[in-house]
């Protein structure tokens, strides 16, 4: 599990992920002064971490070297949800509360990716469809009935 980025990592990812290409030290340092004073060495020292830790790649061209990221920013947030969810003591709690800080737009994109991942499982065998509950009839099917 990835320990969460810091503000100044986080930064610098967020450009490596937003312009998906091999990016450069002097690139991120000239969109980083954008918005704050910051020297070359301390980006240089930041990406040499980032890369150091797994989270971008790198390959020389000249003097200097082209970084990429490992992994894309979706990833990241999933495997920082993923930590949180499953160090919970009640994880359904944990989901519940979650759900219910999650503003409409949130909760439409999450019906969006569970019906994604529905699609994408394989198609139960006949006589062993479950509702939802893992047992339980889904909506609108009668209950099972015993021999």
């Amino acid at each position: 599990m990835p320990r969460p980025l810091g503000e100044l990592e986080d930064a610098v990812m967020t450009r490596v992920w937003q312009w998906n290409r091999p990016v450069t030290v002097r690139e991120v340092l000239e969109d980083l002064q954008q918005e704050r004073s910051i020297a070359y060495t301390t980006v240089m020292t930041v990406m040499d971490n980032l890369h150091q830790k797994g989270w971008v790649r790198r390959e020389a061209e000249g003097r200097a070297y082209r970084y990429t990221a490992v992994s894309t920013r979706a990833a990241y947030s999933a495997a920082l949800m993923n930590e949180a969810w499953s160090t919970s003591d009640s994880p359904a709690a944990a989901l519940v509360a979650f759900f219910g800080m999650m503003s409409p737009e949130q909760r439409e994109a999450l019906r969006d990716a569970v019906r994604i991942v529905q699609h994408d499982e394989p198609e139960p065998e006949p006589g062993t469809e479950t509702g939802p509950a893992g047992g339980e009839p889904a909506d609108g099917e009668p209950p099972a009935t015993a021999p």
